[in-house]
């Protein structure tokens, strides 16, 4: 299954050690992070070259084609509000579902358009431990296969 990790780039970025925790445990589990350099500690100076327009065409592609969307909301963060509404607004005929966790003690600054999310096509956990995060995707992660290949006709 290909995976679109979302997190902040250009915003606060103290929670990348969660963020590269998700995407060992999505990749161990055999599933493709599509945006996995976006946990290099340089990566805006990497992408430093590319013009915002064609990162936003990359990504938009990106966000097509993956058949999951999980993404760390701890940090204020337009792009990951973005693209966690952009897959919830195609949800209904593309199958995609959206994974969505923020650190628990972070809530009273987490957008409420996050951490209230009853969209049909997303879970949202507040997470305390590693073990809490690793458990709330062994839980969804086979469910959102099975709803993706249904809707996909497989």
């Amino acid at each position: 299954m290909t995976v679109y990790l979302a997190c902040t780039v250009r915003g606060d970025r103290s929670t990348l050690a969660i963020v590269r925790h998700i995407a060992a445990y999505l990749e161990a589990a055999g599933h493709e992070v599509l945006t996995a350099h976006l946990l290099d500690d340089y990566v805006d100076e990497a992408e430093g070259d590319i013009p915002n327009q064609a990162v936003f065409e990359r990504d938009l592609r990106w966000l097509e084609s993956c058949d999951l969307l999980v993404a760390e909301a701890s940090g204020s963060s337009y792009g990951v509000g973005f693209e966690v509404g952009y897959i919830l607004g195609r949800a209904a005929t593309t199958g995609q579902r959206a994974l969505v966790l923020y650190e628990a003690a972070r809530e009273p600054s987490v957008s409420r358009m996050i951490s209230g999310n009853t969209h049909p096509a997303c879970k949202v956990l507040a997470y305390g431990t590693t073990r809490q995060i690793d458990e709330f995707l062994t839980a969804h992660v086979a469910a959102v296969q099975y709803a993706r290949r249904l809707a996909l006709g497989r």
